[in-house]
């Protein structure tokens, strides 16, 4: 199912969709980075009063170091090991809103772990958008070799239809964050009606 980012909606009305939402397992947020996973991410979570939770965060308590630190001292695949582990501890958790990192839905195992126990959305955004987000953040250890609008480009075309297996699509491009947000609340309400249960 797929959510627009474009259109608002007034406040008042997406507040009540959101309250009205029963969440009985937790909603992952998929995607690239810069597609703005904590950010609607944390925007979510108030709106339906849970907990936010980002993966990345979770990993480095975990590890006792940053991101950028684990690629440089271990790798990318020690990396994503420690990254499986830590979304499947969360998975099992309570109800809450989980930010993903950008490569975690391409593991076979946590893919299936996210599908089987949550929610999954794709915030799904354009390389011009992408690429003006992560322009003003100086933290991607995948974009520190090489071109990056090129590396952007080639996860784009490994990762979008792995992306494409989550439960939601929603756009995230030039609007702002909270039209995201607005259309993640909305997909999540279309698709409780559709099941006639909880998203």
């Amino acid at each position: 199912m797929t959510g627009g980012g474009g259109t608002a909606e007034p406040l008042g009305d997406i507040h009540s969709v959101a309250s009205a939402l029963v969440v009985d397992r937790p909603i992952v947020l998929v995607g690239l980075m810069g597609a703005g996973k904590t950010t609607v991410g944390r925007r979510l979570a108030a709106l339906l009063r849970l907990p936010f939770v980002d993966a990345d965060e979770e990993i480095e308590k975990a590890a006792g170091l940053k991101i950028a630190e684990i690629f440089a001292m271990h790798g990318e695949e020690e990396f994503r090991r420690g990254e499986r582990r830590v979304i499947a501890r969360l998975l099992h958790g309570p109800p809450q809103v989980l930010a993903t990192g950008g490569g975690a839905f391409m593991n076979d195992e946590t893919r299936a772990l996210v599908l089987a126990h949550a929610t999954s959305v794709w915030l799904r955004a354009d390389l011009d958008v992408l690429m003006r987000r992560v322009e003003k953040r100086d933290n991607r250890p995948l974009l520190k070799q090489g071109d990056p609008r090129a590396t952007m480009e080639r996860l784009m075309a490994e990762r979008y239809p792995i992306y494409g297996e989550a439960d939601l699509v929603v756009d995230s491009n030039n609007g702002p964050h909270a039209s995201a947000v607005t259309a993640v609340i909305r997909a999540l309400a279309a698709r409780a009606a559709v099941a006639g249960a909880a998203p």
